[in-house]
C-alpha cells in the first residue's frame, strides 16, 4: 500500500507530537546554555502537511522570514528546515549579542552566524529525539541560512518534494524567557524513509 496522508493514523500524529515535544526539551537545554538565561520551549502544534501548504502556514508570502535548510543523511534521507519570523530571529540574537531588546538593524555576518547555530541546535535536537525513538542513525548535514520573502525560502522544499513526494512534517514552536519567540520546523524525508520510519515505530508493517 503506498503511504498518503490518507491512512496515517492518530498513533503516528501522536508519536510525531512526542519526537516534538522530546526535540523541543533537547532544545530548550542547550539553547539555555548558549544564553546563559532558562528558556521555556513548548509545542503547541504538530500536524503532516502537504507541500503547496506551507506558505500560509507560517506568515503571508511576502513578509520576511529567516530559513535553515539542511540535508538529512544516513539511515534516512530527506531535508529539513528550521524558520522564524524576523521578530523573533531579532529577539534571540540581540539576547545572543546582549544587545538592547529593541535593537532592530539589517543581521550581519555575525548574526547570521548565530541564528545558524541556533537553527543547526534545534534542528539536530528534533533529529536526535526521532533517532532514538527509531533506533536510526540520522545526521544534519552543514546548515545554509537565508534571510528572504517567506515565498522564496519555501520554494525549496516545494522543489524538494518534486523529488521526495508531498508530505511534510511541521512542527510549530514557542520558545523564550515567556515563549515569546516562534520557529516552525519542517522535516521533510523520502518516501522510502518515511516508510521505514513508520516500520521503526511499529505503525506499519
Amino acid at each position: 500500500m503506498g503511504f498518503s496522508l490518507d491512512n496515517v493514523n492518530d498513533m503516528y500524529i501522536d508519536v510525531l507530537r512526542e519526537i516534538g515535544n522530546i526535540g523541543a526539551g533537547n532544545a530548550t537545554t542547550a539553547i539555555s546554555q548558549m544564553l546563559g538565561a532558562r528558556l521555556n520551549m513548548e509545542v503547541p502544534k504538530v500536524q503532516l502537511m502537504e507541500a503547496s501548504d506551507l506558505g500560509g502556514a507560517i506568515c503571508d508570502e511576502e513578509e520576511t522570514i529567516v530559513g535553515i535548510f539542511l540535508e538529512v543523511l544516513d539511515d534516512i534521507n530527506g531535508s529539513m528546515m528550521f524558520l522564524m519570523k524576523m521578530e523573533s530571529a531579532h529577539i534571540i540574537v540581540n539576547k545572543l549579542m546582549m544587545r538592547d531588546p529593541s535593537y532592530n538593524e539589517p543581521f550581519d555576518e555575525m548574526d547570521l552566524s548565530a541564528l545558524k547555530e541556533i537553527g543547526n541546535i534545534i534542528a539536530s535536537s528534533y533529529l536526535t529525539a526521532l533517532s532514538s525513538l527509531t533506533n536510526m542513525k540520522i545526521q544534519p548535514s552543514v546548515p545554509y541560512i537565508a534571510v528572504d520573502m517567506a515565498a522564496a525560502i519555501l520554494s525549496v522544499p516545494a522543489i524538494q518534494f518534486g523529488q521526495y513526494g508531498d508530505n511534510a512534517l511541521f512542527i510549530e514552536t514557542e520558545f523564550g524567557d515567556d515563549k515569546e519567540m516562534q520557529g516552525y520546523f519542517i522535516l521533510m524525508p523520502e518516501q522510502d524513509s518515511y516508510e521505514k520510519i513508520l516500520r521503526a515505530l511499529g505503525i506499519m508493517n
